[in-house]
């Protein structure tokens, strides 16, 4: 009984010695979540799609302020051939992240993305439109009539 008395003392204690460095690690933990975006015009974006999406009650900016927050490596990236597949003629799409060249567009459409590869552009222009998201953000700031493809 004495023995698992002093067994137990011996845990408390050396955890309470470990704290130091379990805060240590969550203050680092924190510090990277808080971390601002290293590219200052999608940190803008982030701001403006936020106030848009106050102003105008539109949560269509709202959702891709948020989308754009998380980390470049869960961005969209989408192919021509799906915002083809999914959209009518005349619609506006939106993609949080770049458009990729593969597949055909067959109908005009308002594209707006975070990027355009060079053939996407070239694909896309011969049949609707490339626009930015802040382009489109100030063209359309209810986001009425939106569609967004990830």
């Amino acid at each position: 009984m004495v023995h698992a008395l002093l067994e137990l003392s011996a845990k408390v204690k050396a955890k309470g010695e470990g704290e130091g460095e379990d805060r240590e690690e969550k203050r680092r933990r924190e510090e990277m979540r808080r971390r601002e975006k290293t590219d200052p015009r999608i940190d803008r974006l982030i701001g403006d799609l936020k106030r848009i999406s106050r102003e105008s009650s539109a949560p269509l900016w709202r959702d891709i302020a948020k989308r754009l927050e998380k980390p470049r490596r869960h961005y969209a990236e989408v192919n021509l051939s799906k915002i083809n597949r999914y959209s009518a003629e005349n619609d506006t799409i939106v993609v949080p992240g770049k458009v990729l060249s593969a597949g055909e567009i067959e109908k005009p459409v308002t594209i707006a993305a975070l990027g355009f590869s060079k053939r996407a552009v070239e694909k896309i222009s011969s049949r609707g439109k490339c626009v930015s998201i802040e382009e489109l953000m100030e063209a359309n700031p209810k986001g009425s009539g939106v569609k967004i493809i990830v």
